[in-house]
């Protein structure tokens, strides 16, 4: 929710000064109010309205954005909490509330934060000032709000990281939330994975469907051939592709995916062309398949593994068969893979983003030839737009089905990644793979990419 910006060489002493001067003063007992803390670690530059029990506001009084903090308890999350997990637990847990905005959608209160506010380190005798001011008795970790997965090293219970029972787990967390929830934000097409927009003023399920367009046509999929679509969600590139004659298979981890899709794919009668399991994608022994569409799972399967789900689609292949993987992704190739914090607790446990160019040199590793990639980060910025107004729209209905703090959640995740991909912070790549022969052939393949962009 907020953003943290490093200093230049020699600017240390001078914002140390600054800050330093800008102490207030504490009242009779010696202590700071939270406002005044607050404006001590952020230089005084509050780009909102902030209010707290304790009686003392900060920012400016007109300001059309504001966070109250409404009980102590939130003091002890802010406290107690790294990095934004201390924010987004008052949050959820409704002792921090926001003004000014959607709580389904509150992208411009975490734009002026990211914009405008900058945390500094106060000098020692500062932060000594600061520490007695909150008290100790805030300074003690407490439980978090319902819903919050635990910390790293007490999943053991369910397992190695990325072995299929924790994954299982992982998944059940995320995606396991409602079905009806999910219709509500997602829209018709119930995909939850980056849109393609043909225009910038296209509707949702206009990008949603093109999209599934771009995939099908990189791929060559053509009548009476075999697709297997792995993390197939609730079946949407399933259903698209079988609606053009391909026979399909979908693999999903999530039962309550499983079962939508089972059932949206016999609504539509395509059961003699389609159809979607429940289970680890590791356990689909079919091979010969003439594609293989990975869209969204790559983010789930860990960094270290990406060697084994490579060799493993490979195997799956028949000689000249393509691989799409559609999946978000770092800048670059050399941070740490794993994600922290809110995104870790809350929306994706144990989920681990690299750049492109590692799942690439995998790629290839693993005996594919890539034969092309592209960045959507655009695309997903849009998706997530649309996405939050969907949930604006129905967050009476929302709330109802999953409660408030789930809701409060979804929007702040949502929200708070579209800034990221707005910003390059994330991206979305997707990558297409060939299997070729022991001489290097690759088929009846064009000379140059065959689908429309």
């Amino acid at each position: 929710m907020t953003t943290s910006k490093e200093r230049g060489p020699g600017s240390a002493t001078t914002a140390d000064a600054a800050t330093a001067d800008a102490t207030p003063k504490p009242d009779a007992s010696g202590k700071l109010t939270l406002a005044e803390i607050l404006e001590l670690v952020a230089g005084g530059q509050l780009p909102l309205r902030f209010t707290a029990y304790d009686g003392s506001s900060a920012g400016p009084p007109d300001a059309p954005l504001g966070i109250e903090l409404k009980t102590p308890r939130g003091t002890t999350y802010l406290a107690t909490g790294r990095g934004d997990l201390g924010l987004a637990r008052a949050y959820i847990a409704g002792d921090l509330e926001i003004h000014g905005v959607h709580p389904g959608d509150p992208y411009e209160l975490l734009r002026a934060l990211a914009d405008e506010l900058v945390f500094r380190m106060p000098p020692p005798r500062a932060i000594a000032q600061i520490l007695r001011s909150i008290g100790v008795e805030h300074l003690r970790p407490i439980a978090p709000p319902p819903g919050e997965a635990p910390p790293r090293w007490r999943r053991v219970a369910t397992g190695r990281r990325h072995s299929k029972a924790r994954d299982a787990e992982a998944i059940h967390h995320h995606y396991d939330v409602s079905n009806a929830f999910y219709e509500w934000v997602l829209g018709p097409s119930m995909t939850y994975t980056c849109a393609c927009y043909p225009r910038p003023d296209a509707s949702l399920d206009e990008a949603q469907e093109n999209k599934y367009r771009l995939v099908f046509e990189k791929l060559r999929l053509a009548p009476g051939d075999r697709l297997l679509d792995v993390g197939c969600g609730w079946g949407g590139m399933v259903r698209y592709a079988a609606r053009r004659g391909i026979r399909v298979v979908g693999v999903t981890l999530s039962e309550e995916q499983a079962t939508w899709a089972q059932g949206a794919i016999a609504e539509e009668g395509l059961g003699e062309l389609a159809e979607v399991r429940h289970g680890d994608y590791r356990d689909i022994r079919d091979t010969g398949f003439d594609a293989v569409s990975s869209i969204g799972l790559l983010e789930h399967i860990g960094v270290r593994n990406y060697a084994k789900y490579f060799r493993f689609l490979q195997s799956r292949l028949r000689t000249g068969g393509l691989l799409l993987n559609h999946c978000i992704t770092r800048p670059d190739n050399t941070s740490e893979p794993s994600t922290h914090g809110f995104i870790d607790r809350y929306v994706f446990p144990d989920g681990e983003l690299t750049g492109s160019g590692r799942i690439i040199t995998e790629a290839q590793d693993a005996g594919l030839e890539v034969l092309h990639e592209e960045n959507l980060r655009p695309h997903y910025a849009l998706t997530l737009r649309d996405w939050c107004a969907n949930l604006v729209e129905h967050w009476d209905e929302a709330v109802d089905e999953v409660g408030l703090p789930t809701a409060k959640v979804w929007g702040l995740y949502m929200a708070g990644s579209r800034l990221q991909f707005e910003r390059g912070g994330i991206q979305l790549h997707q990558v297409l793979a060939v299997k070729p022969d022991d001489r290097g052939g690759m088929g009846d393949l064009p000379l140059r990419p065959w689908w429309t962009a």
